[in-house]
């Protein structure tokens, strides 16, 4: 469900990110396709809250720097481990494909934070992204550290949907690929949800909480060394975040 208010503020907010200057009533409405009476109500709400001002008088909106001190508060107490960002570089620059922190959201995976590869064609993977838990490596690597009873209730709750030819489509093929990856030793993503891309993604915990680390890319690159990318990410994991940070499960 999609609270409609919550949406357009959101999108609003995107909207000047990627504009970068003010923009004028009549501007946003017909760039967001929204009417106008409603577009004037949420700028004068915003407005009067302090969020947006019109930097000269009726050439436009643009947000104030109250946003930059809320988002700085907000991100000072994130859960997001410090290091784990030369963790990412590092699982980068070995793989020279996209390297991603995740954690679950509800029935989501998101991407708490990545080092995306310099390859044209490579996997994405910006901040806040959101992958179905059922159909990625990702959302098997953090089900698997979830008790057996608990994670069968998540699965029977889980949506599934055929995002591509090789998209798992049940509980029961779910707990499957979740039990041979942990007899392999790691997490394997063969195309479930992006078609072309594939992945090694391993279940790690740190600061008492649980986090998947991915590394994903084309598949007609790294397909024939997933086993050497994981056995090389294992151990760059266990430098950065010593052997108690990968589940014990998986040694």
């Amino acid at each position: 469900m999609t609270v409609k208010q919550a949406a357009q503020v959101l999108d609003l907010l995107e909207y000047f990110a990627k504009r970068r200057q003010p923009a004028t009533l009549s501007e946003i409405s017909e760039d967001l396709g929204w009417p106008r009476s409603s577009t004037f109500n949420l700028l004068t709400t915003l407005a009067g809250r302090g969020f947006i001002y019109e930097p000269r008088p009726r050439a436009g909106y643009y947000p104030t720097p109250m946003l930059e001190d809320l988002t700085l508060k907000i991100t000072s107490g994130q859960f997001v481990p410090p290091e784990t960002n030369a963790l990412l570089a590092e699982l980068s620059e070995m793989s020279g494909e996209t390297a991603v922190l995740a954690a679950q959201s509800g029935q989501d995976v998101v991407f708490l934070a990545s080092a995306e590869s310099a390859h044209a064609m490579r996997y994405t993977a910006p901040k806040g992204k959101l992958v179905p838990l059922v159909s990625a490596a990702t959302g098997r690597a953090l089900l698997a550290q979830r008790p057996l009873k608990e994670r069968s209730v998540l699965l029977k709750k889980a949506r599934y949907k055929a995002y591509t030819p090789t998209s798992l489509m049940s509980p029961e093929a779910v707990e499957a690929e979740i039990q041979k990856s942990l007899e392999r030793g790691w997490f394997e993503g063969h195309q479930e949800y992006s078609v072309g891309m594939v992945a090694v993604a391993f279940p790690v915990f740190v600061h008492g909480r649980s986090y998947a680390v991915l590394i994903a890319g084309a598949q007609q690159r790294i397909e024939h060394c997933l086993a050497q990318i994981a056995s090389q990410g294992r151990t760059i994991i266990e430098k950065h975040l010593g052997s108690e940070g990968l589940v014990k499960t998986l040694g």
